[in-house]
């Protein structure tokens, strides 16, 4: 299910088992994010563990965490899944950001530094270098991971956490009731949003 279809990063070099379950967490969360494994995808452990070169044990800790943040669904006597939330789940999980994305904006731009601005409009680039490349996953990602920037900038720790668990979510609910290029946000609106927030407006 997951060997042979370019839908995981390579094998990882893992020194300490911590440091091991956070990559092959990590590796996990991304492909999921770039759609590399849809919802619904059964998530062997065996099949993780040989590709990544680690120990079962790693891989129930790593798909435990990913569990916590809900990309996960383990259910008892049949395994791991990559998460298939319900349609209620997904207007929901869309309304929560319409709340609370607007105030991260507002307080990122009355807090955003030089620094912040750059790195917001080198993620724009890289968007656009997927868009280009008509790499829609990795857009998609990108698109989310913006946001995400953004809850950073605001310094709100615990909103930042909500939101970044919305936008893992929002990955799956695009994954299984939008079309991709549909989903991304347009790349106008970042650029607005960006010149925004350099130009202090709240």
């Amino acid at each position: 299910m997951l060997r042979g279809r370019g839908r995981l990063p390579l094998p990882i070099s893992t020194p300490k088992p911590q440091d091991a379950t956070q990559k092959v967490a990590d590796a996990l969360a991304l492909a999921i994010h770039e759609h590399r494994l849809p919802p619904r995808t059964k998530l062997g452990e065996d099949e993780i563990g040989e590709i990544y070169n680690v120990s079962r044990t790693v891989v129930r800790a790593a798909l435990q965490s990913l569990a916590h943040v809900q990309l996960v669904e383990i259910q008892r006597n049949k395994g791991a899944f990559v998460a298939s939330p319900t349609p209620r789940e997904a207007r929901e999980v869309f309304e929560a950001r319409s709340l609370l994305e607007p105030h991260t904006a507002r307080s990122a731009a009355s807090r955003a530094t030089p620094r912040d601005i750059e790195i917001l409009k080198d993620h724009i680039a890289q968007e656009h270098l997927a868009l280009d490349a008509r790499d829609n996953g990795r857009a998609l990602n990108l698109s989310g991971r913006f946001h995400i920037e953004l809850a950073r900038i605001s310094d709100q720790d615990t909103i930042g956490q909500f939101i970044e668990t919305l936008i893992a979510r929002s990955s799956l609910v695009i994954a299984l009731y939008c079309r991709r290029e549909n989903a991304l946000c347009e790349s106008h609106a970042h650029h607005a949003l960006v010149q925004s927030i350099a130009d202090g407006d709240e």
